[in-house]
């Protein structure tokens, strides 16, 4: 479904069967999806289906007994149906509502997902299209983009009713088509979907969140489309054995896939059986048609993605301090690259410090306070997007309530300022009691000062969106090493001013307790 999404509030009290509509997420070729909810129960994604989809009784006896088959899911790896009305005045398919970024946004904020979780997470996605076939549909449309992230579990969204579309008025336009890189050749030939296309969709989509990327890379649609025809992806960065699993699932020969039943199988236990097994399942399901839409995939402004490099919508997105999935562990090389470049940025803070104390505390502390506020302010207008969906006025709200953030920081950064204070304090002791030299004392100081911001109380608004930055970073051993290369000379040459010319006490007069000299 190939959409632009325009979150609005449906006009005050408009309910359809008995769902009050609050927010409109979305639209596609069947319909318009809303975040509704009927009083005293839960909140669904409604689709109300337009007109001319379902404007006689053949198209909605037709939608009747989809519903019927979908609603014979049960999986807690699917967005089910919760509820429909085919023959209405107005029909609608009500499904569940699933809080959380989609797969595409988690990654592009949060980076890879690596090891265990990414074993994890195939295998969820596994199991959801195991119980999605079992009922007789094919999904057709697994990509980044239908998949929601409810902690570290994802779930399966966007599958079914495509029997009620089968209507050349709608297929022409190529609505069905779906996102390149992530259908299977056979359908971009022209042939009929099977199992083996959905296990196609299904590996390309797991190798996105492993890598962070497409797997059949970017550029011109075309482009896309005939690697993956010819089968040109690049998994060199994923471990085995899950990448051999994912490249027997890309096979660019249906019949050389995985089945299903063998993905689950081997999940279970890999080292029980050879994963690459030949399909024996030619049968042709019915097709899918997206029909839900979580309120979080609307609120980053993306209902679909035509590529899956685009980077998150809302400029703090990077900055806010919302839970994050519990990722893989990645390598030990990358999390020692990630240490030394922290160890570099503290080494900085020493050696302004040594060099000027009074300002490079104050400036520390200043930017501690723009951080914290600056997270705040994201967090709010995340949680604003989350409860009622993105709207115009998100940028100036935003702004508007910039003061209050700023006013509501002040607390944390003194008493984190306080804890980090402390530590600095316990280390000026150690360099007291061991006689080293001010300039050295002092840059230890403004290293443990550093620290402290980093660890203590309420850091995790400071450490966010330096991990932000920093990660990336690491994740890549040359711009790790130029970046790393910079900030010590930096901190090098901080520290060569302090040695040379001594610590500049200024707006003060002197040092203090020169008297004990």
């Amino acid at each position: 479904m190939t959409t632009s999404p325009r979150p609005q509030t449906p006009p005050s009290g408009l309910t359809v069967g008995g769902y009050t509509l609050l927010t409109r997420l979305g639209e596609g070729g069947m319909g318009v999806v809303h975040l509704a909810q009927r009083p005293g129960g839960d909140r669904v994604a409604l689709k109300v289906l337009r007109p001319h989809i379902i404007g006689d009784d053949e198209s909605r006896a037709r939608l009747a007994r989809e519903v019927g088959s979908l609603s014979r899911i049960r999986s807690r790896r699917v967005a089910e149906i919760v509820d429909a009305d085919p023959w209405g005045d107005i029909p609608y398919v009500a499904t569940r509502y699933v809080p959380g970024l989609s797969l595409h946004d988690e990654i592009h904020e949060s980076g890879p997902i690596r090891g265990q979780d990414l074993t994890w997470l195939g295998r969820c996605l596994a199991e959801a299209l195991t119980a999605v076939h079992a009922v007789g549909v094919l999904h057709r449309d697994i990509k980044p983009s239908n998949v929601l992230m409810e902690g570290r579990t994802p779930i399966l969204i966007d599958f079914g009713l495509a029997r009620v579309a089968d209507d050349p008025r709608i297929t022409h336009t190529g609505w069905l088509l779906g996102t390149p890189g992530y259908l299977a050749p056979e359908i971009l030939y022209g042939d009929d979907a099977t199992t083996a296309s959905d296990v196609h969709s299904w590996a390309a989509t797991v190798a996105f969140a492993g890598l962070g990327r497409a797997p059949f890379g970017r550029g011109p649609s075309m482009a896309i489309m005939d690697r993956v025809r010819r089968g040109e992806h690049d998994l060199a960065h994923l471990d085995d054995p899950l990448r051999e699993v994912l490249v027997a699932a890309l096979d660019p020969d249906p019949a050389g896939r995985p089945t299903l039943p063998a993905l689950v199988s081997w999940f279970e236990d890999p080292r029980s059986r050879d994963i690459v097994e030949p399909v024996t399942e030619p049968l042709r399901l019915v097709e899918a048609d997206p029909f839900t839409l979580p309120l979080a995939v609307a609120a980053s402004a993306r209902i679909d993605t035509p590529t899956e490099h685009e980077p998150p919508e809302g400029g703090t997105a990077w900055l806010a301090d919302d839970p994050v999935p519990v990722q893989g562990r990645p390598p030990l090389a990358e999390r020692l690259r990630r240490f030394v470049v922290l160890a570099a940025l503290a080494a900085v803070g020493g050696g302004a410090v040594a060099f000027a104390p009074y300002l490079s505390l104050l400036a520390l502390l200043l930017l501690t306070w723009v951080v914290r506020s600056a997270s705040l302010a994201a967090s709010a207008a995340g949680d604003r997007r989350r409860l009622r969906g993105a709207r115009w006025y998100d940028g100036p709200q935003t702004v508007l309530a910039t003061p209050w953030h700023v006013m509501a920081g002040v607390p944390g950064t003194l008493l984190l300022s306080l804890w980090a204070g402390g530590i600095a304090a316990s280390v000026a002791l150690l360099c007291f009691a061991a006689g080293t030299s001010p300039a050295l004392a002092l840059g230890l100081c403004g290293a443990a000062f550093a620290f402290g911001l980093w660890f203590g109380p309420g850091g995790s608004r400071v450490r966010r969106p330096l991990r932000r930055v920093v990660h990336p970073i690491a994740a890549r051993p040359v711009s790790w090493l130029v970046a790393t290369a910079v900030v010590l000379a930096l901190a090098a040459g901080l520290a060569s001013l302090a040695a040379s010319r001594g610590s500049a006490w200024a707006p003060a007069s002197g040092a203090p307790f020169s008297f004990l000299g």
